[in-house]
């Protein structure tokens, strides 16, 4: 499919194209075979904008084995919602028992395909195919997103029917496409939970929301599809730490059909009766749910109305939402914190076009004590910076006229770089640091910001970490962590055992790489409810900046502009606030579509948290 690779055989191509009366819509697509030549491998399509859609061509009449390998393997990447047409190349059988939507794999180019030695010829009337490539990432089941490495070989196997025609008898599950094809194909979107630590419906407070992205088929029904997912729970990794307000077992109705918003951007959900005769506050609970899942997607839903039974259960708008549950992303931070070159906390407002920063209230903006860095906690009343050696950690609040006191934590470490790493604030006010003391390192956790430290456990940490920042919901932490002369960047699950009377115990989980193909990250920070920003190098390569998912995908947003000497990056969970770094020029902030501009001088800008 696209244009010809030297050395491949000549093409036949079907092109429809249809214009949507009255619009500009215009659906185009392509679908080729060879007539000629050795089966070499489909080629990945080259990226096209969203509105253009690929059909799939069925099989020829009389078509040889290679025809149907190449035919099949190219209407996987089609936009045919149920792969009809791909199961035209399969015997009844076999397609009764294929099923696609159980793993994509995303190979670096097209699958390759080449005869089995041994697996028969088409003078035998079967024969064996073995699919081959380079694996970049699966998606499973459940649309969860993963990086992977290897080599990948599956056999496909096609006998001739009563009719004489090839087709596949033997395949494996899913689908598999090249790297482009899969980008053209499927989309990030993430559907939201809440934090199992969060209240439950009716209680006082509102519970966290937290992102579980996920990759969903483009042009496939996309909004039937999240709700579907998020209808299904929460995929493998995050799911310990979070809940759902569904009752399990809730799922559309059978009759529920395509769902789209009228003409008022109004979503109408009809579930089954799992969900009939719920309380209003935990319906209510459902609609965010779903209204965070489908905030950017098209066409836009602005209010959500939920039915069961053939009653309805509730409706509730964007902003209703943002009542009943908290969303990191939905609370701007109002100023942006740095450290100038007196060693003290200043601030400007976040987003403004000020280059002239203020003092902060209170003793580590207005006192003696020189600090090298901070972090503020969410909601800007109190901060803790580590002092100027990298050994003391103080916490004070932004109060004009406040003490500072004793350090809360000293490090033992001989040298700089082997003592504290810049804090980081939860969502509940506890306090994150770690301690980089090779004798005895150490991630610690202060409840509330103050006490002695809880000692967060780490099994299955392979390295030292090198710096921390957890996520606004609380129950994720990105931590940068060395081993070696390599730095990986590794996202974990933050796990609470709390008993009455007792320190809890907090054990962080499931560390997975966020950036696999780096070699050495030097920053990082949150950048929304499941995007980071990241400043690395690959193996023998320059220093970059990009944008990762948690997940380890790379997300359809442009990376931001290039900048010199970056020491330290940060980023607020509100994307319509600019990037700010620390760098050769001191401290710039990148505004959005413009390029970076010189703020101050001055170092180890934050965000809150």
């Amino acid at each position: 499919m696209g244009a010809d690779r030297e050395g491949r055989g000549r093409r036949r191509h079907a092109r429809v194209t249809v214009y949507a009366a009255g619009g500009v819509l215009v659906l185009a697509g392509c679908a080729s075979m060879p007539d000629s030549g050795d089966l070499r491998g489909v080629e990945s399509t080259p990226r096209q904008e969203t509105q253009v859609q690929v059909f799939a061509v069925p099989p020829g009449e009389d078509a040889p084995p290679s025809e149907i390998v190449q035919g099949f393997l190219e209407a996987l990447t089609s936009d045919d919602a149920h792969y009809k047409t791909a199961r035209q190349y399969l015997t009844g059988e076999a397609a009764k028992s294929w099923r696609p939507e159980a793993s994509a794999t995303v190979l670096t180019d097209g699958p390759g395909a080449k005869p089995e030695p041994g697996g028969g010829g088409e003078d035998t009337g079967e024969i064996s195919y073995m699919l081959t490539g380079t694996k970049v990432a699966t998606v499973d089941a459940q649309q969860a997103y993963a990086p992977a490495t290897g080599a990948y070989g599956r056999s496909v196997h096609l006998s001739q029917d009563d009719k004489r025609q090839w087709r596949i008898d033997a395949l494996p599950q899913g689908v598999v496409m090249g790297e482009s094809d899969f980008q053209r194909n499927y989309m990030s979107v993430s559907k939201y939970y809440f934090a199992s630590n969060s209240e439950a419906a009716g209680a006082q407070s509102q519970p966290t929301a937290v992102a579980d992205p996920v990759y969903v088929r483009r042009r496939v029904e996309p909004m039937t599809q999240m709700v579907n997912s998020l209808l299904n729970g929460p995929t493998r990794w995050l799911g310990p730490v979070v809940r759902s307000s569904f009752p399990t077992g809730t799922a559309l109705a059978k009759d529920a059909g395509a769902l789209t918003p009228d003409d008022r951007s109004k979503l109408t959900v009809p579930l089954n009766d799992k969900a009939a005769g719920i309380g209003i506050n935990r319906c209510q609970e459902m609609a965010a749910q779903l209204l965070f899942t489908l905030r950017n997607l098209s066409p836009a839903v602005d209010e959500v109305e939920l039915r069961a039974d053939g009653a309805e259960l509730c409706s509730l708008t964007q902003a209703g939402a943002d009542s009943a549950a908290s969303r990191s992303s939905a609370r701007p931070p109002g100023y942006l914190y740095f450290v100038d070159g007196k060693h003290r906390l200043v601030r400007i407002s976040a987003g403004s076009s000020d280059t002239k920063p203020d003092p902060v209230p209170g003793a580590l903006g207005e006192g003696d004590t020189a600090i090298r860095s901070v972090s503020v906690a969410r909601d800007e009343r109190t901060a803790a910076g580590v002092g100027l050696d990298g050994r003391s950690l103080y916490v004070g609040s932004l109060v004009s006229g406040g003490s500072l006191g004793e350090p809360v934590l000293r490090s033992q470490g001989k040298a700089e770089k082997d003592r504290l790493t810049t804090p980081s604030w939860d969502a509940d006010d506890g306090l994150w640091v770690a301690d980089r003391d090779p004798g005895h390192p150490r991630l610690l956790l202060f409840e509330e910001g103050k006490g002695d430290p809880v000692e967060v456990r780490t099994p299955h940490l392979d390295g030292r970490i090198q710096s921390v920042r957890v996520a606004a919901d609380g129950v994720r932490i990105a931590l940068v962590v060395q081993k070696g002369d390599k730095k990986t960047l590794l996202i974990g699950l933050i796990e609470r055992d709390e008993k009455p009377g007792e320190k809890p115990a907090v054990r962080v989980v499931e560390l997975r790489s966020a950036t696999p193909e780096l070699e050495e990250v030097t920053t990082m920070s949150w950048a929304g409810d499941s995007r980071l920003v990241v400043v690395g190098r690959e193996h023998g390569g320059v220093e970059q900046m990009r944008y990762v998912q948690v997940d380890g995908s790379t997300p359809d947003v442009p990376a931001p502009a290039a900048l010199t000497g970056v020491e330290e990056v940060t980023a607020a969970e509100d994307d319509q606030l600019p990037l700010v770094a620390y760098s050769v020029d001191g401290i710039v902030r990148l505004p959005s579509g413009e390029q970076w501009q010189k703020v101050t001088e001055g170092t180890a800008p934050i965000y809150p948290g």
